[in-house]
């Protein structure tokens, strides 16, 4: 891993198999980021693309697990672009990692249609004008449509897919039916659904769904994300998500 200088307010954190991300408070990451990387699990060699990818967080886990051939992150913040980007430096994976600092409405000619196997994204997942809107941009941004919406997602990922590709998406639960009925008007058709809970006979706080270009109807519905045990500790499988970020 390489050394880089880090501006006012940054840190490094390390995701495990020598592979590390450039944080700040303006563009971190959540465990909704590491679910979705988890839950789109990308096959051996293919080619893969995260929207609004902000600090590259998505595409440095796929990284770290060695999976991808080629990975695209497109951001239209300029910060969390530049963060992203002095990230794949950091890392030395400028031979397998891209970054993309533009609107998806603009990939048109920037980005390969139609070849990729696998596009993600962790959505705004707030209505434009919906609930409190934060004053600070990068905020509003990232919680609120107010540059991309479902129908332009959904477009720019169906454009982007090679026929049966998959799209995944981490959404709220109370937009889960609005985001399946978008995809499906762009031949998305999901496929996979599984919800996160905190505990075990709590209310789903997060959605995780696959959808596939072109796909036949028929989706499964796979068990509950369960992040936390009656004991108050972390189950099984979120101490599996976790492993490699926390052993490094």
């Amino acid at each position: 891993m390489k050394k880089t200088e880090l501006l006012t307010n940054e840190h490094i954190e390390t995701l495990g198999n020598g592979t590390s991300v450039i944080v700040s408070p303006e563009h971190t990451f959540g465990t909704d980021a590491m679910l979705l990387a988890y839950f789109a699990q990308p096959k051996k060699n293919c080619t893969a693309c995260d929207f609004g990818t902000g600090c590259g967080i998505i595409p440095f886990l796929w990284a770290r697990d060695g999976l991808c051939k080629k990975i695209l992150g497109v951001e239209i913040q300029e910060q969390g672009y530049n963060q992203f980007v002095r990230g794949i430096e950091l890392n030395s994976l400028s031979d397998k990692v891209t970054a993309l600092n533009c609107d998806l409405r603009e990939l048109k000619g920037k980005a390969d249609f139609g070849v990729f196997d696998l596009v993600t994204m962790n959505p705004p997942y707030k209505k434009e004008n919906a609930g409190i809107i934060s004053e600070k941009q990068n905020e509003k941004i990232a919680r609120h449509e107010t540059l991309c919406n479902f129908d332009g997602i959904c477009a720019t990922a169906s454009s982007l897919l090679k026929f049966s590709g998959r799209f995944c998406i981490c959404i709220r639960p109370e937009r889960m039916f609005e985001m399946m009925e978008t995809m499906a008007r762009y031949k998305l058709e999901p496929k996979r659904l599984r919800l996160v809970v905190s505990r075990e006979g709590e209310k789903p706080w997060l959605c995780l769904i696959e959808a596939r270009l072109g796909g036949k109807t028929g989706m499964t519905v796979e068990n509950s994300f369960i992040l936390y045990g009656a004991d108050g500790r972390y189950t099984d499988e979120m101490n599996s998500l976790l492993r490699e970020y926390r052993e490094e």
